[in-house]
């Protein structure tokens, strides 16, 4: 009897735990135009609440990226260009999104999305190739895109000397 209790206890241990481990997609080349428009919906949760946002992207080879986020109205609430050199510049902010957490966070999750980040300072898991989440400690981001327009962007987009409404 005693035999069978060890015998039962060592094949439970090598056994192991029940549970499946997560399910990790392949991360597959994110391919994105070099020139063009992208439209976006996102889902942000921050500190248990969710707002959806719309995003309009504009992406320049020698002019950098102008991200423009507005609320389900249209209200503008934060406008970020990075360029190509990496210089972040808020075009404009809002009461939601404030002018240090649009250059700290926005812009780094641009350029994990959509730039050339380090994989390991990214914070992103690719569902699809437009499919996008971004777990960050008090907030989390779920991006999807909803179109792309290849094509070159007005270079108006990408003055950072533009007068700021």
């Amino acid at each position: 009897m005693r035999l069978n209790r060890s015998l039962l206890f060592v094949l439970l241990l090598a056994a192991g735990c029940a549970t499946r481990p997560k399910e990790t997609l392949p991360q597959t080349p994110r391919s994105f135009p070099a020139d063009g428009l992208i439209t976006q919906r996102a889902v942000l949760t921050a500190r248990g609440r969710q707002f959806t946002l719309n995003g309009y992207l504009s992406l320049s080879a020698t002019g950098g990226k102008r991200l423009i986020i507005t609320e389900n109205f249209g209200n503008v609430l934060a406008d970020v260009l990075v360029k190509s050199d990496g210089a972040v510049h808020v075009m404009r902010s809002s009461q939601a999104f404030r002018q240090k957490w649009i250059e700290r966070y926005v812009a780094a999750d641009l350029e994990c999305i959509f730039g050339d980040a380090a994989e390991g300072n990214c914070p992103v898991r690719m569902i699809s190739p437009t499919h996008f989440v971004i777990d960050r400690f008090w907030y989390d981001l779920d991006l999807q895109i909803v179109e792309i327009k290849p094509g070159p962007q007005p270079s108006t987009m990408f003055d950072a000397t533009a007068v700021k409404p």
